[in-house]
């Protein structure tokens, strides 16, 4: 796509804001209890800018998931779990500080480029936003692609990725997540080993600092070790936080509703530094009501400012997904927050709607992936990668 006039990629779905990811996620959660969020947070965080090794990306175990590569990769393996460690001697050039060293100077003038990919089957929208000075890029919210009925797990739009990167000459810095998705696996692990041997460093996945309580939630509600997902996220970025893609400033916005741990980037253009609003979303009407927040605080936004959305499910009035609308078109046309909608209305719309919706397709193999970062689990005895589905046995004890 063409460069854009002041670009918020929210990633909150403002037009359609599909409830059944955050309804899901927010009963596994109740379900999973929050004690010992402090100590998970210290944990993690004084891991969150180490560097893994590069020997750590071969596979560590004899057996290994085969997958099918395309592209641009053919060699790459996603490997599980391993343990971080400082940045390498070798590779002391490329660590944030000296990357923040060689930075040039913001220039608001200049405005990113964003090319959005669509993957049909989680209806996903994936970016990459780049600064067309230096080149330099970051990718959001990429797509490992997950066949449930053979348990296969394939690359081709991560592939693709990969592909318009290599074809655009662009080096990847940041590997972004706005949150932990429920309805769709990572391509994170993959895109960043990947990148490292394309690149000779690594692209650092960054996701919200409220990461770490969610991890932790969902590690004891699948019976996880902390040691899983310990180090696989590489950096956390506080609320408010601005961070640089090349001549690009960009800045993490929090905007709880659709998962606790949500943030957008604010990319391109003025910067304006929204309230901080805590998350509260222990429970469905919690959820709506920081729902109804976080939109308004994005329609705050100037009217021309373009919102670049998570997902998209065409109704059949609309055969094609689109993958932003304006401010002023959501403030005329979205029925969830156009003007004159108060917070009661949407909070009951919301409820309405989402009673009516199943849980995501691919909820269980989507959260255990992303608390890892899209790394593989750990591979059973017998050589298995294993993941683990709860049963509805209702009031049955045999």
């Amino acid at each position: 796509m063409a460069p854009t006039s002041s670009s918020l990629l929210g990633r909150q779905v403002v037009r359609r804001l599909p409830g059944r990811a955050s309804r899901s996620i927010q009963s596994l959660a109740a379900t999973a209890g929050s004690s010992g969020s402090q100590h998970v947070c210290r944990r993690q965080n004084r891991s969150a800018l180490t560097v893994p090794s590069p020997a750590s990306f071969k596979a560590t175990e004899s057996r290994v998931v085969d997958v099918s590569f395309k592209g641009i990769c053919p060699g790459a393996k996603l490997c599980s779990s391993v343990s971080s460690g400082s940045c390498p001697r070798h590779m002391a050039k490329f660590s944030t500080a000296q990357m923040e060293q060689k930075l040039p100077i913001p220039d608001p003038i200049v405005q990113p480029i964003i090319h959005d990919l669509y993957e049909e089957q989680t209806a996903t929208w994936q970016y990459i936003v780049a600064d067309p000075t230096t080149l330099a890029a970051v990718i959001i919210d990429s797509v490992l692609d997950y066949n449930a009925l053979t348990r296969t797990i394939s690359t081709q739009s991560a592939d693709k990725i990969l592909s318009l990167i290599e074809e655009k000459g662009y080096k990847v810095d940041s590997i972004l997540e706005t949150h932990i998705h429920a309805d769709h696996i990572t391509a994170a692990r993959y895109l960043q080993s990947s990148l490292y041997r394309k690149q000779g460093y690594l692209p650092l996945i960054t996701v919200g600092k409220r990461i770490v309580h969610v991890q932790h939630l969902f590690r004891r509600k699948y019976g996880l070790s902390e040691d899983e997902t310990e180090g696989v996220f590489n950096k956390f970025l506080d609320d408010d936080e601005t961070f640089r893609i090349g001549a690009l400033e960009a800045q993490a916005i929090h905007l709880p509703g659709h998962t606790p741990d949500h943030m957008g980037f604010k990319i391109g253009g003025k910067l304006s530094t929204p309230p901080h609003v805590e998350s509260s979303a222990d429970k469905l009407a919690d959820a709506a009501e920081d729902l109804y927040t976080s939109g308004r605080k994005l329609l705050d936004f100037p009217e021309d400012v373009r919102l670049w959305t998570g997902h998209d499910y065409p109704s059949g009035s609309r055969g094609v997904p689109v993958p932003f609308l304006s401010v002023g078109e959501h403030k005329a046309h979205n029925k969830h927050l156009m003007d004159g909608n108060t917070k009661d209305e949407f909070v009951a719309l919301r409820h309405d709607r989402d009673s009516k919706l199943a849980e995501p397709r691919l909820l269980h193999q989507s959260l255990q992936m992303n608390i890892r970062a899209g790394r593989l689990p750990r591979p059973s005895p017998l050589g298995d990668r294993m993941l683990h589905t709860p049963l509805n046995v209702g009031v049955l004890d045999i």
